[in-house]
């Protein structure tokens, strides 16, 4: 089914778009293929060319390997060239012997046309192509047959009475439930009144049009000025959906949201074609509020125990720094207004 300027549906949904990034000419039309959490945009000829010359596959484990190889420099690793390489990175044969398996194996993985790869194998992938830690679960999540995970039960589209309950007992810290899509299922008003207060404060109570941090990160432009770092903020936000897009191949609701922003956000279009992988479970956040100004907020997030995957988001200021200073301030301001 083709379908101009939307992702409509459920898995299997294609749309013609742009190319937003890429050698594509202006105005190409690129397929944009939602399958169990995978996106996959083919511009041109839909048959596709490799780096080698192969037939592109869709598979994200053969596009991972692809992208990470690439980055590879032949001179760091130690690997002797011999002759004139028409692409960046590792050849096959030459991660294939890293690795240790045989060069035409390791083309069947790129192309996905092998399934089942061991644990022995994936380890020694990993190994060769240098992931991080994260990168090697994305690795593993990939590999495994999306079929064997389960999707969450609909109950866990509502955050826990204990976590609301914590939520709104903070008052002196940002703090917000999100599920694995990023739908904010709950935030204290301190939290409404840095990120959204162009928002009504009880958005999340309503389920068929909760705000998403990731939608508001790309498609939001009050939300685009808030971060004064926003290609930072962008870059985190899609390294983290990668690694969430891994272990949760077979969630539709998951599947439409990546193919609705690949359509509708050239940037994020673009980020996700580099395939980043990080957890970003802690950090630092740079804020342009307009009405308290700069902060700089540590950011902490953490899985609830009830077994729903709903994850806490606090932020935190530096004691008695400006940023400090501004999140009281908005609180103030907040509790005058409600």
């Amino acid at each position: 089914m083709l379908v101009d300027g939307s992702v409509e549906g459920g898995p299997g949904v294609s749309t013609v778009v742009r190319p937003p990034w890429g050698n594509q000419p202006l105005g190409q039309a690129c397929l944009v293929v939602t399958t169990p959490i995978r996106v996959t945009l083919r511009c041109g000829d839909a048959r596709g060319a490799g780096d080698d010359g192969a037939v592109d596959s869709d598979s994200e484990f053969g596009a991972f390997l692809r992208g990470r190889r690439a980055l590879l420099d032949p001179e760091v690793i130690g690997v002797v060239s011999h002759g004139r390489r028409r692409v960046p990175g590792l050849r096959r044969e030459e991660l294939a012997h890293l690795a240790g398996v045989s060069p035409t194996y390791y083309t069947r993985l790129e192309q996905g046309q092998s399934t089942g790869a061991s644990d022995s194998v994936l380890d020694a992938l990993s190994r060769a192509l240098r992931l991080t830690p994260d990168e090697r679960r994305h690795l593993h999540d990939l590999a495994r047959p999306a079929r064997t995970r389960p999707v969450s039960p609909r109950r866990w589209e509502a955050a826990g009475v204990a976590t609301r309950q914590l939520v709104a007992a903070v008052d002196a810290v940002p703090m917000l439930v999100l599920n694995r899509r990023n739908d904010v299922l709950v935030w204290n008003p301190l939290a409404h009144a840095l990120l959204a207060g162009h928002l009504r404060r009880d958005a999340p109570d309503h389920p068929d049009d909760r705000p998403n941090t990731l939608r508001m990160l790309f498609l939001d432009p009050h939300t685009r000025e808030l971060y004064s770092a926003w290609a930072d903020e962008a870059r985190r936000a899609v390294a983290a959906l990668r690694l969430t897009a891994g272990e949760h191949a077979n969630d539709p609701a998951l599947t439409n949201l990546i193919g609705d922003l690949v359509v509708h956000s050239d940037e994020f279009a673009a980020l996700w074609a580099e395939h980043p992988v990080t957890s970003c479970s802690e950090g630092t956040k740079h804020y342009r509020h307009p009405s308290v100004g700069q902060l700089e907020l540590a950011f902490t997030m953490t899985t609830t125990t009830d077994g729903s995957g709903h994850r806490l988001l606090a932020l935190t200021a530096e004691p008695d720094s400006p940023s400090q200073h501004a999140l009281r301030l908005l609180a103030d301001t907040s509790a005058e207004h409600s």
